[in-house]
């Protein structure tokens, strides 16, 4: 049965039977019993969106889910799987809540694993971290549009929608399926979604890679039992001919469209008209069929780093070949012409990718892009050509003479090519019509040129200033180091785990302290300083504490060349130097209560893997310590501190964490009883103690006799309290918002919430930007926005851009010179990449209202992301693979005083975590353990039912606790 348990129970479906056989009288009689039960309900606040989890379970054969036809109440989305597992040999029962779409899909995928649904037995981890990537983008891009957003708001998703199919078709066009050779969850979840956001918003998928997946997907009979028919999404809209609107006249939906202001203003005739949304040639060509002589174009944008950028407009069968494209363009030197970035695109051209066409050189106000034209477009053939208006959904068509009317409207010379045909080749030995203008040479660029023997790495750096060399998702640690560093918040020092804080991380420790000072203001308590230094014998006094804090202690032994008679030690904390003095200045009932607080630094000399802001030799803190008359006062001041810590994470650094009561075993040396706030990275998986609150109870009050008298004149030890806050919370922010681009730092943290970045050009000098700049930058401090006008000229914007995306700043502001003259400017937000164009008038106001969207959505992100990874479990078979998964773990625990019960959970933990890599020990170098250890006792406890055990030690339970791998 073991045996047959151990095969079997990682493919259990609902339940499978055993059959038993009992010899009686010679004769055989067979019984059926049920050896597990496993029990799933689902459970969303959009009981249709539960139809993704229907599908999935249908396709790995899964039976017995109940669906709940109840809505569960929700402000926003949520969707959980309650999970019970019976065990008729033990007797016990296992349940545990998987909270999110993209858990409970990886749940029931794993459940069957021979299915492939999250990646193929025996693959590797990164296929299945693939998998749980594209489930996580499906369900952020699609799950409102599908299921979430009302009728009259669904249309407002179409673009998202139409973005989250280009990067599917993207993904399709070197393979079958989103990950690896075969159906998986990825490609279920994306379908199934895909197909229902689109249909709700008329977002049409007709042709390329993504219909034909859609197509595989949804039409497989496990698929369809549950979604019914299969058609494909369409947009509702006529022919090209039928939509035309003779935009002329200014009529109809494209009056507003800058193409066709221009047009009109230029006096073209044109038609404009709307169609199914195209990214590429290849679907403009099958989406929008043209009648003979009329014609699309092909679009590419260029980027050589010596010459400059060219825009290319060719017939949609045009050869482009860049080798032959430099040699016609007869570019001097070497050419590297590459495929321009996104942002690139934006900011030369104002538009996005796929709405790229001839009509948008306008937008190239700095005249820095080269145009160059297919001569086959003007050949006396075409009667047409037809180009975006800067948006990939419409269309307008120009006759070519009219066209080449527009470009002299609009002060743009076009270079003329004839580009060969695909398959053809290019033309040879024909000379360009024109030549491309020169470009100059880029400031500070010297005429012997760069050093051949330059170090790509450091040249990327060296030129930028910016660029991260680790992805977050690929080498964490390696990606925090970057990020810190090349966002200039510390530098390197020579003394190992010691680091230079600079102003950048500085100011925002300057911002915590402001907003706690005022906070402990209102509690009575106030700002002192104690000295660095306390002797050997006061340290010792206290027993337990030094044992605490012994290993990590410095201590100074020598001065000048002489040795000291008595050491002196560096202090790790100050409780044995404050608590003399609280003994020479407390006598009576009235001195206290006494509050008192320091803003210091402290020195513990941390040898495993120091890590800046994490584990240093030297920190920066906050310490207070309270001296009270009676247990129930110290008390209400420990969770007044613990409070504040609370809201120094969540309200100030976006920062969801569990407040709760540290075991016996975790809690402060010396203390009565310590509260602590836990924080959850994502990125690592790792739990990490974000502040602590202790009642020290009246140990250190004996050991430093601290008496009082009392109203009846009886002398009476104090009650105690200490808390403390590090900048260890800033590497918190940093490893819990930060991106692949660097820092995303929440508004009300952030040295800088607001910079203005002007775009000049000759329509728009520094000279003409800076008024207008300046008194955007007035409005915003008269608002109370800290902000800055970076008006340096040596950088040109996209350098500026790249920078204070790196340094996290929340929102940038941009002035171009269309801003200037329509009095608005664009806002880009920094946590989402949103744009947006909004006026000057009440800007200081409307950004006020901007910053505090922006700190509610970070938190509300990463909070979504800690309560995916929050599992409950109550057997211990199920703890270690929780923990593998890298989640915080809530289990029935039989009180924080079994010390020796918590010492068998980290030990059993790590030799199980290690058997399951095929490890033998663990790294002693290394800081972080792959055991497990309580984080806390949360005060907010799920309901605990009569006769629940111990997961550990089988003792009744008296509590939850929570348990994960810490920093």
């Amino acid at each position: 049965l073991q045996t047959l348990n151990r095969q079997k129970r990682a493919a259990l479906k609902s339940s499978y039977r055993i059959t038993i056989y009992k010899h009686t009288q010679n004769q055989y009689r067979s019984q059926t019993s049920i050896m597990l039960v496993v029990k799933r309900t689902v459970s969303s606040s959009h009981v249709a969106s539960m139809k993704v989890l229907q599908v999935l379970s249908s396709v790995a054969g899964l039976e017995g889910i109940t669906f709940n036809e109840t809505a569960i109440a929700n402000d926003g989305y949520a969707i959980e799987m309650s999970v019970s597992v019976q065990n008729a040999f033990a007797a016990s029962e296992t349940s545990y809540t998987v909270k999110g779409l993209s858990a409970c899909v990886r749940s029931l995928a794993q459940a069957v694993p021979e299915s492939g649904l999250w990646g193929q037995m025996g693959a590797s981890t990164e296929s299945s971290a693939t998998i749980e990537s594209w489930v996580e983008t499906a369900s952020t891009a699609l799950i409102d549009a599908a299921y979430v957003a009302a009728d009259d708001k669904v249309k407002d998703s179409a673009s998202q929608i139409e973005e989250f199919v280009a990067s599917v078709e993207k993904q399709l066009a070197s393979n079958a399926y989103l990950v690896g050779e075969s159906v998986t969850a990825a490609d279920i979840v994306a379908a199934v979604l895909l197909v229902t956001a689109a249909s709700r918003a008329g977002v049409g998928i007709n042709g390329g890679k993504t219909s034909a997946l859609l197509e595989t997907i949804l039409t497989n009979s496990a698929v369809s039992k549950v979604t019914g028919t299969y058609e494909a999404p369409t947009a509702a809209v006529a022919a090209p001919a039928a939509a035309a609107v003779e935009a002329t006249s200014g009529s109809g939906d494209f009056a507003s469209n800058s193409v066709v202001q221009k047009l009109n203003a230029l006096s073209i005739p044109h038609t404009t008209y709307s169609h199914t949304l195209s990214m590429k040639v290849e679907e403009l060509l099958a989406n929008v069929p043209l009648p003979t002589g009329e014609t699309h174009t092909k679009n590419v944008f260029f980027k050589d780093k010596k010459h400059g950028m060219f825009l290319l407009c060719v017939m949609p069968d045009a050869d482009v070949n860049t080798k032959w494209l430099g040699k016609a363009l007869e570019l001097k030197g070497k050419t590297n012409l590459r495929l321009a970035s996104e942002d690139l695109l934006m900011s030369s051209l104002g538009i996005k990718t796929g709405c790229v066409g001839p009509l948008s050189i306008m937008n190239n106000e700095a005249k820095d892009v080269t145009l160059v034209l297919d001569e086959r477009l003007f050949a006396a053939g075409i009667s047409k050509i037809h180009s975006h208006p800067l948006t990939n959904d419409a269309s307008t068509a120009l006759v070519p003479a009219d066209l080449k009317k527009f470009f002299e409207g609009v002060g743009v010379d076009p270079v003329m090519l004839e580009f060969g045909k695909k398959g053809e080749g290019p033309p040879a030995g024909k000379a360009p019509a024109n030549r491309a203008p020169d470009k100059k040479e880029p400031k500070g660029t010297q005429k012997g040129g760069q050093s051949k023997n330059k170090d790509k790495k450091t040249s990327k750096k060296g030129e930028t200033l910016l660029a991260l060399q680790w992805k977050k998702s690929e080498n964490f640690a390696m990606w925090y180091s970057d990020v810190i560093v090349l966002s200039e918040m510390i530098s390197y020092y020579d003394i190992s785990g010691c680091y230079i804080l600079r102003p950048w991380s500085y100011t925002i420790w300057d911002l915590i302290q402001n907003w706690f000072n005022i906070e402990i203001g209102k509690l009575g308590v106030e700002n002192a300083y104690f000295p660095l230094f306390v002797s050997q014998e006061r340290l010792e006094k206290e027993k337990d504490h030094v044992e605490g804090f012994a290993p990590e202690v410095a201590w100074v032994t020598r001065s000048g060349d002489c040795e000291l008679a008595k050491p002196i030690a560096v202090r790790p904390t100050s409780e044995t130097i404050m608590y003399p003095a609280f003994s020479d200045w407390i006598k009576s009932h009235r001195d206290l209560p006494l509050k008192l607080n320091q803003w210091s630094n402290v020195v513990r000399w941390e040898f495993k893997d120091p890590t800046p802001f994490l584990r240093s030799r030297e920190f920066l803190w906050q310490e207070g310590h309270t001296a009270h008359a009676t247990y129930e006062d110290s008390q209400i001041m420990v969770r007044q501190a613990l409070e504040l810590y609370r809201r120094v994470y969540e309200e100030l650094y976006a920062v969801p964490v569990v407040p709760g009561y540290k075991t016996e075993e975790e809690k402060f040396a010396g203390g009565h009883q310590t509260t602590t706030v836990e924080a959850y990275i994502a990125g690592s998986g790792r739990a990490i103690q974000g502040a602590t609150s202790h009642n020290l109870g009246q140990n250190f009050g004996k050991m430093f006799d601290i008496k009082f008298q009392d109203e009846t004149g009886k002398s009476q030890i104090v009650w105690q309290t200490s808390w403390g806050l590090t900048t260890r919370s800033i590497g918190v922010m940093v490893m819990v918002h930060g991106d692949d681009k660097g820092l995303v730092l929440p508004p009300r943290v952030a040295p800088l919430q607001a910079v203005i970045v002007p775009i000049v050009s000759k329509k728009l000098t520094y000279a003409d930007a800076k008024p207008y700049c300046e008194g955007i930058l007035k409005d915003l401090h008269d608002a109370g926005i800290r902000a800055k006008f970076d008006d340096r000229d040596m950088y040109n914007p996209g350098w500026k851009y790249n920078h204070w995306e790196q340094k996290g700043v929340p929102v940038r502001i941009e002035v171009g010179p269309r801003d200037v003259e329509t009095k608005q400017v664009r806002i880009v937000t920094r946590y989402n990449g949103e744009k947006e164009d909004i006026s000057i008038e009440g800007i200081g106001v409307e950004m006020v209202k901007k910053l505090d969207t922006i700190q509610n959505a970070m938190f509300e992100k990463a909070k979504e992301a800690r309560d995916e990874h929050l599992v409950k479990v109550t057997e211990w078979k199920n703890f270690v693979p929780n923990l593998e998964l890298s989640n915080l773990v809530l289990t029935p625990w039989c009180g924080g005083e079994h010390k020796d019960w918590e010492e068998w959970v980290k030990d059993k933990s790590r030799e199980e975590s290690l058997a399951s890599r095929g490890q033998e020990a663990e790294d002693e170098r290394c800081a972080t353990s792959v055991a497990a250890k309580t984080l806390c006792i949360p005060f907010d406890q799920p309901e605990l039912p009569e006769g629940t055990k111990c997961f550990a030690s089988g003792l009744p339970a008296t509590c939850w606790v929570m348990w994960g791998r810490s920093y």
